[in-house]
């Protein structure tokens, strides 16, 4: 019998898909940003879509029956509906680059985009913006991914069930995991921009890492899904969400690339507590590169650790901002 283990590896995170390149752009006084995932060279990409509240762009694109067939780009942004202007920042750069999906008169990028509301942090009348997307495309690399409180992540918060004032700052986490034996050097990696409305929880332990405090002055958690069982729904408005990004250099069709989405969403639910309520907008969005070959199932248990882990980092590593406290 054939055993798949699988091994932890943060080191570079989504960017040790090769392949792949990220950048950020961020504005650390209106608390908000917007976070660029490059596959100039194309990226099989599926969608897993868990939330009631999404606000996105060219998310067909990621569908299997879409003609486009393969992405090169992803857009992450805060500033709720306002933060889709990124794409078009993002797709511009692309375009003068020579990247993109033929026609008959223009190649043109396929840049699908899903936004996060972070307008109750900093300021509201401040959103990200064109240009802001194309900052962050040129700022694009394939070294270490930055983490904590940084481009989409900037204005990200969690445990927002009694409001901003109860709850904690949040960020971008990023993870990379390996599977091993037979499998060696198929690799699986999840970034997350995690603005929950739930509590974060640590998967081995059960204890809530960040989330809603009892008090502003506190740093008790309230526990919000007991508070929920309780009929607790204050902070439940279309204003929570969480992004992931999973990718892997295995070689995928779209049906399948759909299915490693879906799996890895397993990842948000074990790190997330409650989680793709009527009020967030969760979405996974899966990504193939490369040419290893893996069995779907085996490269979902390794996507759900990645993106389990990258929740976990979003929230250690992001520092206290806005009036709200944070674990870095």
């Amino acid at each position: 019998m054939v055993t798949y283990g699988l091994r932890m590896n943060v080191a570079k995170g989504l960017t040790g898909i090769p392949g792949i390149l990220v950048g950020h752009a961020s504005d650390t006084d209106a608390l908000t940003g917007c976070t660029v995932i490059l596959t100039e060279a194309g990226a099989i990409g599926g969608v897993s879509v868990g939330g009631s509240a999404t606000g996105t762009e060219e998310l067909a694109a990621l569908e299997p029956g879409h003609v486009a067939g393969r992405v090169h780009a992803v857009v992450l942004a805060g500033g709720s509906a306002f933060g889709l202007e990124t794409a078009s920042g993002v797709r511009r750069y692309l375009e003068r680059k020579g990247v993109g999906f033929d026609t008959s008169a223009a190649r043109v990028p396929i840049v699908p985009c899903a936004i996060l509301y972070d307008l109750g942090i900093g300021r509201a009348d401040v959103r990200p913006t064109r240009e802001m997307g194309e900052a962050a495309a040129r700022a694009a690399s394939d070294g270490p991914v930055e983490e904590g409180a940084v481009g989409a992540g900037t204005g990200a918060t969690v445990g927002k069930l009694f409001g901003m004032a109860q709850a904690m700052k949040s960020g971008v986490g990023s993870a990379t995991v390996e599977l091993e034996g037979p499998l060696e050097g198929v690799l699986v990696a999840a970034l997350s921009v995690v603005n929950a409305i739930g509590d974060v929880i640590d998967p081995r332990t059960g204890a809530i890492v960040a989330g809603a405090r009892v008090s502003p002055e506190s740093r008790e958690f309230a526990d919000t899904a007991r508070q929920v069982k309780r009929g607790a729904i204050g902070g439940f408005g279309p204003e929570n969400t969480t992004l992931v990004v999973v990718a892997t250099n295995a070689q995928l069709s779209r049906i399948e690339a759909r299915k490693l989405a879906e799996l890895a969403s397993l990842g948000m639910a074990r790190a997330i507590n409650p989680v793709n309520t009527m009020s967030d907008g969760d979405i996974v969005i899966a990504l193939s590169l490369g040419a290893g070959r893996a069995p779907v199932d085996a490269l979902g248990v390794a996507a759900a650790e990645a993106v389990a882990a990258s929740i976990l980092r979003a929230v250690r590593l992001a520092p206290s901002l806005g009036g709200l406290p944070g674990l870095a």
